[in-house]
């Protein structure tokens, strides 16, 4: 009984606030430009919780997740200009493809760890953007490639709405995928590869394929955000799209909010995202902006090594141990004291 309230209260009651939040943020936005912020922000959340499908479970530090993103914003516009298929559609099939073009590219950069693994990671954002940039007769090159919006009539704020709307389902949708790989058997085998990853495959787990599968769910889950995103904004960029600095900002959400809770990325990207916005406000297109947002994070990774949910959740820990072990002792105590009672009758 203990385990299913704590159960209730850890992955529960945060899911009914996160999802009355959503529910409600659009009402009490005060601006367009605030909620087109939210729709930022939740993408940023998206984005986090699908790369922590191979950060939280395997300890794989990628930085090319931003390209996973790019590829989905260009595949859902290029279905949609130069294919003719409706925008929702054109969204599916691109997170489908997107999805069948990372089982080569895992092949390659999975069969690496570390250092080797970040480095191929980043190596796949920089060949993507030049690729990108360089076949303009395709993707439009540097002039960037303008996607139709969905819905063409409809007034900004209410096509803001829609979206974080849209937005806020996806994030549910990959947040409740996590938490089922979390408890089956399937994910405690991406755990056993996260701690000890020779250990793991010594024991019979087919640690390259565990991979390979996490990776690509991880995939689709990031096209549809950056999909998404191409739909909402209707201009892509590939700099922009095709961006080390994307994923590094994914990579920094997830720590700090702690990689291995199910709502430690989305935290993770509502602290980020309202300061990248903030800044962004404040200091404008200038560098300052990104000096702050450092400093922010040098911060909680000094003083929060493990991130925030961790970091709080910890006193919380020591408490229940302190009173289970009281607990313990005291019942140990008192069978003692049964036991000499009952020699005391006896004798």
């Amino acid at each position: 009984m203990p385990s299913v309230s704590k159960g209730v209260f850890s992955y529960g009651l945060p899911a009914l606030v996160l999802i009355a939040a959503i529910a409600v943020f659009p009402s009490l936005a005060p601006n367009p430009y605030v909620l087109s912020s939210g729709v930022i922000v939740l993408n940023w959340a998206v984005l986090a919780t699908a790369w922590n499908f191979v950060g939280g479970f395997t300890g794989y530090i990628s930085l090319g997740h931003g390209a996973l993103a790019g590829l989905g914003g260009y595949a859902t516009g290029l279905l949609i200009t130069k294919a003719s298929l409706p925008s929702f559609a054109g969204l599916l099939v691109a997170a489908l493809l997107v999805a069948a073009l990372a089982v080569p590219i895992g092949f390659a950069a999975l069969r690496v760890r570390g250092a080797s693994f970040v480095i191929v990671s980043i190596a796949l954002v920089l060949i993507l953007l030049l690729v990108f940039q360089s076949w303009s007769s395709v993707t439009g090159g540097s002039r960037g490639l303008v996607v139709p919006r969905p819905f063409p009539g409809m007034l900004r704020p209410e096509h803001h709405r829609v979206f974080f709307f849209l937005y806020g389902g996806l994030l549910l949708l990959a947040l409740a995928t996590w938490w089922l790989l979390d408890r089956s058997r399937f994910g405690m085998g991406l755990k056993a590869i996260r701690e000890d990853e020779d250990k793991a495959e010594s024991l019979g787990t087919p640690t390259f394929a565990y991979k390979l599968t996490v990776f690509v769910v991880s995939a689709a889950f990031t096209a549809l955000a950056g999909g998404l995103y191409a739909l909402w904004f209707g201009d892509l960029d590939p700099v922009f799209q095709f961006s080390v600095l994307t994923g590094s900002y994914i990579v920094l959400m997830a720590l700090l909010g702690g990689v291995r809770n199910l709502y430690g990325p989305v935290l993770g990207a509502v602290v980020v995202g309202v300061a990248l916005e903030y800044f962004k406000v404040e200091f404008g297109n200038t560098p300052l902006h990104l000096v702050t947002t450092g400093l922010l994070l040098g911060l909680v990774v000094m003083f929060m090594p493990d991130g925030v949910i961790p970091s709080l959740g910890a006193p919380a820990k020591r408490l229940r141990k302190r009173q289970d072990s009281s607990i313990r002792e005291v019942t140990a105590a008192d069978l003692a004291e049964q036991r000499r009672g009952r020699t005391e009758v006896k004798s």
